[in-house]
């Protein structure tokens, strides 16, 4: 059964007439094809027993067809109301639709209300998105293979950062350099934007990438990805130039060892919250606790945060085929942040990761 064909199991079992889908990677995932929509309307509309079909901006529709999506495709014009549009196919299918599932994590209040003023005797309270998230849990032998390949171009990544990384140079330079040896790889896209922070900038985890210049003896870190054929790869490490601080070096050392104990516990039947704590314990115990602001990990595939979450309050069970990070953190207001990770897929016995850059503290003395 093919992953469409899933889906339209689904919808018929849970009673539905069709099932909306309209994220982006999601669609990639059923179908092969992926646009970023922006403001335009995309959606997979899949019937209980009817033939799917896929509507798109009209300057789409025969990139659609080109990829091998063997059913209708039907595009619109800017001018043309969207809505309406696919109200008309759907009733041609189903004349009078009572039940439709959306994937409510990810479509828009207004677009839901937009359907429902098309749709109006339709009851719009079923979601498909466990269902889509449980299905994309499990990666197959070729899902992982691309992400070994994307987990391969990281590591390039980082070699190129490393040997850019020198006091004077601004991070953003760093980054630049290393996306430009990507690119001259072959590497078209990053799964999301390069982070390169020096010093006590990398204390803020969620921040940016900037004009602020590499000082002697500090920390700097990294966290970039990139895409291949569809699947990414997302990894951390933190190196140093010059001699930091005993604080900083104390800091990466007891990140490591959570990182890498993280990383020897994680197999099946773990649950995800007993493999956060014994990261988070190690952290606990050198003092740093309240300085590990974020889950040890996500889940990872075709999107860079995908289900599940391993984190507290999480009692799932690790199985063979789940792929996730496993990225321990410590972040000091004002002196310095450290995180190293490696995405991994849970194995038989164990759990392997997709990026291979050594965690040792690499020294990069210029």
């Amino acid at each position: 059964m093919s992953k469409l064909e899933s889906v339209q199991k689904w919808t018929a079992d849970q009673g539905v007439d069709f099932t909306y889908i309209s994220d982006p990677k999601t669609i990639e995932y059923l179908t092969g094809f992926f646009s970023d929509p922006v403001e335009r309307v995309l959606a997979l509309v899949v019937f209980a027993d009817q033939e799917p079909f896929m509507f798109a901006p009209a300057l789409e529709v025969e990139v659609i067809k080109g990829t091998g999506f063997s059913h209708p495709v039907y595009g619109y014009l800017d001018h043309e109301h969207p809505w309406e549009m696919i109200a008309d196919q759907v009733k041609k299918r189903v004349a009078n639709p009572k039940r439709v599932a959306l994937d409510k994590a990810y479509l828009p209040v207004a677009r839901e209300e937009a359907l429902q003023q098309v749709l109006p005797g339709a009851s719009f309270d079923t979601d498909v998105t466990s269902f889509i998230n449980n299905m994309r849990l499990f990666k197959t032998a070729d899902e992982i293979a691309k992400l070994d390949a994307a987990g391969r171009e990281a590591d390039f990544a980082f070699e190129q950062g490393f040997a850019a990384v020198k006091p004077g140079v601004t991070e953003m330079s760093i980054a630049a350099k290393l996306e430009y040896e990507l690119k001259m790889r072959g590497v078209s896209n990053m799964s999301f934007d390069t982070l390169v922070q020096a010093g006590a900038h990398a204390a803020n985890p969620h921040g940016d990438t900037s004009e602020i210049k590499v000082q002697n003896n500090q920390l700097v870190l990294f966290d970039l990805g990139t895409v291949h054929d569809g699947y990414i790869s997302d990894a951390s490490r933190t190196v140093a130039v010059g001699k930091p601080t005993d604080k900083e070096l104390d800091i990466y050392k007891v990140c490591l060892e959570a990182q890498l104990k993280a990383m020897d516990a994680a197999k099946p039947g773990i649950t995800a919250e007993e493999l956060d704590a014994v990261a988070r314990e190690v952290i606990d115990n050198a003092g740093y606790g309240k300085y590990f602001i974020h889950r040890l990990g996500h889940g990872m595939g075709m999107s860079e945060h995908e289900f599940p979450s391993i984190m507290e309050g999480n009692q799932m069970e690790l199985q063979p085929g789940m792929c996730f990070s496993i990225e321990p953190g410590i972040y000091i207001p004002n002196v310095a942040g450290v995180r190293i990770e490696d995405c991994v897929h849970v194995t038989e016995n164990g759990a392997e990761p997709f990026t291979h850059t050594s965690k040792e503290l690499t020294y990069v003395d210029k």
